[in-house]
């Protein structure tokens, strides 16, 4: 295990650490309550279902000693009034790797980057814009001297695109298909969320943009984006519980409207575009 370097970014008039575990960025859950009066607690949010169903498809993909008995045993327990999950249990009776406690100064229940954006969509989507534009700019202050460059859109669309697939492949596509039979699964599932959130299939947007390069998500807003983060893990979690195609559209434009008025309402917000 690499040695953990502690750094701070400021989100809200809130300082939030963030330190290395293995060569991955873990942030600070518990200095993102902060952010919220205490209204808000890491139990509360690991207590819920779709919590708990996220997590474990995050381990799938990162994590190969992932005990899923141990997690069928919790899966079953959540949504019951006496169910409570601390983090340390979590990862003693899964060996989980996406969250861990740290002890001492700067102490508190640590996230892997990936789970801490999804914490900070359900602490509120404004939170977690000004947390993904905070945390891009250490990034870029820690590269700028290797020459690289941190990519915000990349980044974003990355989050939560292994997670939305693998929902996908597990639970849409029958087994024996060809990879071009699957590919149509994939392109409608993935419009199923442009749908959601622009309103139009890819398809549509080219018609309509026929002189533009690229496809409709490489023109979206940074509020967009996060939005778009957001939706893939919600609609991962919804097709593992068997909701149909068409349920989910609706359910997902819901939440995109919900989620998009919630990052415009606050008329500061537009400062974060503009970094952009």
């Amino acid at each position: 295990m690499s040695s953990k370097k502690q750094k701070s970014i400021i989100v809200q008039d809130i300082e939030i650490h963030v330190t290395n575990k293995d060569d991955q960025d873990y942030i600070c859950l518990t200095d993102m309550v902060k952010a919220k009066d205490g209204n808000f607690f890491v139990t509360d949010w690991l207590r819920n279902r779709n919590t708990l169903e996220f997590l474990s498809i995050w381990e799938k993909i990162n994590n190969p000693n992932f005990n899923y008995g141990e997690f069928a045993t919790i899966k079953n327990q959540a949504g019951l009034n006496r169910f409570k999950i601390s983090v340390k249990e979590w990862v003693k009776l899964t060996n989980a790797i996406g969250l861990f406690a740290k002890p001492g100064r700067y102490g508190g229940t640590y996230a892997h980057r990936d789970i801490a954006f999804e914490f900070g969509s359900w602490l509120s989507p404004e939170f977690k814009l000004y947390l993904i534009k905070e945390f891009q700019r250490l990034k870029e202050q820690e590269i700028a001297s290797k020459g690289l460059q941190w990519d915000l859109n990349r980044s974003l669309a990355k989050t939560n695109y292994r997670i939305h697939t693998d929902a996908i492949k597990e639970n849409l596509i029958p087994p024996m298909v060809s990879n071009t039979q699957a590919g149509y699964i994939y392109a409608g599932e993935a419009d199923v969320l442009n749908v959601a959130l622009f309103g139009k299939t890819a398809a549509q947007w080219k018609a309509e943009h026929p002189k533009l390069k690229g496809n409709m998500r490489e023109y979206a807003t940074v509020h967009q984006l996060v939005v778009l983060t957001s939706l893939e893990s919600q609609n991962a979690l919804l097709i593992q519980q068997g909701i149909t195609q068409q349920e989910r559209v609706a359910i997902l434009n819901r939440l995109a409207i919900q989620q998009l008025e919630s990052l415009s309402g606050n008329p500061t917000i537009s400062k974060i575009e503009s970094m952009k």
